[in-house]
Order: structure tokens, then C-alpha cells, then sequence
């Protein structure tokens, strides 16, 4: 079969999930408004956990760091498939695909570990209260916050650079919202089985070894505040604990649906509908999950607020 030259052709073309859809011009509105609404919700979070110095601790470090990396997520992916909507016009670099595609393995590994270091601070906070100073430190939670960022962003760098270097088919279209790994591999005219194989075991160890410590530390969190004896400690930690387990719901199994689901149980369809829950939907609504059910936060924004209103 003949090659085509993507280094030095027009590049790929994305597909998406608005040119194909029924009512493109409704969900292209609908998007629009998540968008927005991640980047003022995201965006206020990390303003009021930055300038409220109550909220200086470990449990708002990483909220601060998952709404960093959830408005850096949404913007990789939702401002492009917009813009290609409106100018009709679908093409992507292949040093723009090898971008997006950097970026978005990035920020998905950073989450992916961070809900797991989140989950261990919720621990430590609930069934550890006294050596939860000791425990969680500000070294310890920065070492936890920057291994988020360091290995995600050299495993993405990995994928990313074995990925592009296989040779693609005449085919362009890549049948997804953005450039990811599986629909790439898709167009490769090499033979991909190990490195699918590869990737499949990667997917497996860097989501399931996370989603592990997260069942754990709730279950040993779940047989602690059943022996509370305070009802308003108990119900402060399950109102905690469950807005962190709807997130973690939301991105596991977004997450685990299109990596470690073999791909002959999905179609391209069912993976735009999900790239898109995981790269719009749940960024847009994460916030809300943590602020609108805690008292601290509405308290500090309402501080903020005020204070830079009056």
C-alpha cells in the first residue's frame, strides 16, 4: 500500500463528533456553554484557593492542581473541534496532532495519579487525624503533586513519539474528537499489534494500580466513619468523600472505556461520546462537585469576591 508523507502533507483531518452528529449546531451551542463554564468554574476555584490563605492545606493543593489540569485539558481539545465547526474547516498538522496528543496523555495521567494521591490525603485526614501533619507535610504533598506531572509527562512523551513514527495509510481521517492513540493507530499501514499490546498493558498498570489505592483508602475510610461518633464529623467526611468519588468515577471509567476495553467493543461513535464526557463534560462539572457541597470553598469565594468587588 502507498504511504503518505504526514511531515510533509496537509497533515490529518478530524473528524469530530459535530460534522457527523444530527443537530450539529445544537451541540455545537451545548459544548460552547461547558467550555465556558469549565474555564469560569476551574478558573475561580484556583483563584480562591490561591488568594484564600485558609485554604493553604493539602486537600486544596491538589483541588487547586485538578482544576489546573482540567481547564488545561478542556482547552487542548474544545476551542479546536469549535473553531473547525464554525470555519468548516477539519485539518490538523501532524506536529499539531503529535501536540494535542502530548498534551492530552499528559494531562490525563496527571489527573489519573493526582485522584489517587487525593484519595490517600482523605485517608490519612479521616483515619490518621494525628499524623495527618506529619504525613501530609507541604514537601510530601509537592513531592505527590510534582511525580503527578513528571511521570505522566514522560510516559506521554514516550507514546507520543511511538506513535506518530509508524507510517499512515492514504486515509487522513482520524474518526475522533481529538488526536489519541487508538483511532491513530488505526490509520498505520504497519504492523501495530505489539505496540497496541503495549499500550493496552501501560493503560492497565497506570489506571488500575491508581483506582486500586482509591477503593482501598475508601473502604478503609467507609469502616472508619462508621465508628464515628459524632454525626456531624461523619456527615462532613461523607459529603467529602462522595463528592471525590463521583470524579473519580466519572474519570476512570471514561478513561478505562477507552483504554483497556478492547477495541472491537466500542465503535468510533461510542469514543467521541466519551472523549467527549472526559474532555468537556466532567471538566465543566468537576468544580461544582467540590465547591457547591463545601462549606469552605462558598465561604472562601464569597470572601474573595467581596473583597475584590467592594
Amino acid at each position: 500500500m502507498e504511504h503518505w508523507n504526514s511531515t510533509l502533507g496537509s497533515g490529518f483531518i478530524l473528524m469530530g463528533i459535530l460534522k457527523d452528529s444530527g443537530s450539529p449546531e445544537l451541540l455545537c451551542a451545548t459544548i460552547s456553554v461547558l467550555y465556558m463554564l469549565a474555564m469560569i468554574s476551574n478558573g475561580l476555584m484556583l483563584l480562591v484557593i490561591t488568594m484564600d490563605i485558609r485554604l493553604h492545606v493539602p486537600m486544596y493543593l491538589f483541588l487547586g492542581h485538578l482544576s489546573l489540569m482540567d481547564l488545561l485539558f478542556t482547552s487542548v481539545v474544545t476551542p479546536k473541534a469549535l473553531m473547525d465547526f464554525l470555519l468548516s474547516e477539519y485539518t490538523i498538522s501532524f506536529g499539531g496532532c503529535a501536540l494535542q496528543m502530548f498534551l492530552a496523555l499528559t494531562l490525563g495521567g496527571a489527573e489519573d495519579l493526582l485522584l489517587a494521591f487525593m484519595a490517600y490525603d482523605r485517608y490519612v485526614a479521616i483515619c490518621h487525624p494525628l499524623n495527618y501533619v506529619v504525613l501530609m507535610s507541604p514537601r510530601v504533598c509537592w513531592l505527590m503533586v510534582a511525580t503527578c506531572w513528571i511521570l505522566s509527562s514522560l510516559g506521554a512523551l514516550g507514546h507520543t513519539l511511538y506513535t506518530m513514527h509508524f507510517p499512515f495509510c492514504m486515509s487522513q481521517k482520524i474518526r475522533h474528537l481529538l488526536c489519541e492513540i487508538p483511532p491513530l493507530l488505526k490509520l498505520a499501514c504497519a504492523d501495530t499489534s505489539r505496540y497496541e499490546l503495549m499500550v493496552y498493558v501501560t493503560g492497565v498498570t497506570f489506571l488500575v494500580a491508581p483506582l486500586v489505592t482509591v477503593v482501598v483508602s475508601y473502604i478503609l475510610i467507609l469502616f472508619t466513619i462508621l465508628h464515628m461518633s459524632s454525626n456531624e464529623g461523619r456527615q462532613k467526611a461523607l459529603v467529602t468523600c462522595s463528592s471525590h468519588l463521583t470524579v473519580v468515577g466519572m474519570f476512570y471509567g471514561a478513561a478505562i472505556f477507552m483504554y483497556i476495553l478492547p477495541s472491537s467493543l466500542h465503535s468510533p461513535k461510542q469514543d467521541n461520546i466519551i472523549s467527549v464526557f472526559y474532555t468537556i463534560v466532567t471538566p465543566a462539572l468537576n468544580p461544582f462537585f467540590y465547591s457547591l457541597r463545601n462549606k469552605e470553598v462558598m465561604g472562601a469565594l464569597k470572601r474573595v469576591l467581596g473583597k475584590y468587588m467592594v
